[in-house]
């Protein structure tokens, strides 16, 4: 009986992860615009010392989504080439960059960005890499990067150091099956250093945060692609949320921590 149980289980979770990661994202824009947190700025001053940054540098932003990260090299004055799959992302960045000339929206994915041969300086790709076909990508980003060209991966990777946040990512293990196997920590620092070879791996950690109040760290939870938006597994991690700002919170808000990690070569 556990056995058929655990099968069955197994098959609802493959169904689930089984939706392209090129459209997971579609019914959570609103959220991952308001709640998703930006990436620290002293990221630029990191890349100005590590890769040469400079504004001549042209970026191309894989997996750009709304455009979080974007904005980072855009106020540095680089032209920007968001390369987003997701339609309703990339109107949004379309649509929230506007004001900014040089960025430049392109329909593509890791896998086939649809840039011209040699374009790039320097390929960032923040909160994404984790959904890539890793052999295909690395075939593309050498065909579109110049030969002193550099590649950059990060993530805002959610703390577990505080009471608060390790109860949190308790909840998540505990009411959604999918996280399991979704969640970007599962690529190994051995696969990214895997994915630069031959090339030498270099990694930084920077600090990072959000001021949420309820409504905020309901709606960080919502933007991301595993958490179900209705029924009762959702019912029960937005009870599970309430219980958790409570017993947390300090004058309404409490403090999401992060450790954004980088790696370049």
């Amino acid at each position: 009986m556990e056995n058929s149980t655990a099968s069955l289980l197994r098959n609802k979770i493959l169904k689930m992860i089984a939706k392209p990661s090129t459209t997971r994202f579609s019914d959570r824009v609103e959220d991952y615009i308001k709640y998703r947190p930006p990436y620290p700025e002293s990221l630029i001053d990191v890349l100005k010392k590590a890769v040469n940054l400079r504004q001549e540098t042209v970026i191309a932003d894989i997996g750009s989504g709304t455009g979080i990260s974007s904005i980072l090299f855009l106020k540095n004055k680089n032209k920007v080439l968001g390369v987003e799959p997701n339609k309703e992302m990339r109107e949004a960045a379309e649509q929230l960059l506007h004001d900014h000339p040089n960025f430049i929206s392109v329909n593509g994915a890791a896998e086939q960005t649809t840039l011209s041969n040699k374009s790039i300086d320097l390929i960032f790709c923040g909160q994404a890499f984790h959904w890539f076909d890793k052999e295909k990508s690395k075939k593309e980003f050498k065909r579109i990067l110049r030969e002193d060209g550099h590649i950059v991966l990060a993530w805002n990777e959610r703390s577990t150091k505080s009471p608060f946040q390790r109860e949190y990512e308790n909840a998540l293990l505990e009411y959604i099956d999918e996280y399991k196997f979704v969640n970007h920590r599962n690529i190994s620092e051995d696969e990214i250093a895997n994915f630069f070879a031959p090339k030498q791996l270099h990694t930084i950690t920077l600090s990072n945060q959000q001021r949420l109040n309820l409504q905020g760290l309901k709606g960080r939870l919502l933007s991301s692609s595993y958490c179900p938006k209705l029924g009762m597994v959702h019912n029960k991690l937005m009870n599970a949320m309430e219980r958790i700002f409570r017993k947390y919170e300090q004058n309404g808000f409490i403090l999401f921590e992060y450790e954004t990690k980088m790696y370049w070569c």
